[in-house]
């Protein structure tokens, strides 16, 4: 199973208030530090609706 590099968001604060993100064809991996020690994995399609959730203009 090959492994997909960590990103680091944009949006991160200093220090490790952060998220980090290393997507696949299929999944998209979401933890809150690098080296990841919780990680939450969530299908494409459902990360894809949380981003647009997100970038809306009333977060609805």
């Amino acid at each position: 199973m090959p492994t997909h590099p960590w990103r680091k968001s944009s949006y991160c604060q200093e220090g490790e208030a952060c998220v980090h993100i290393s997507n696949g064809p299929a999944l998209v991996r979401i933890a809150d530090a690098d080296p990841p020690r919780n990680v939450l994995t969530v299908g494409a399609k459902a990360f894809d609706g949380l981003l647009h959730m997100l970038k809306s203009s009333d977060g609805r």
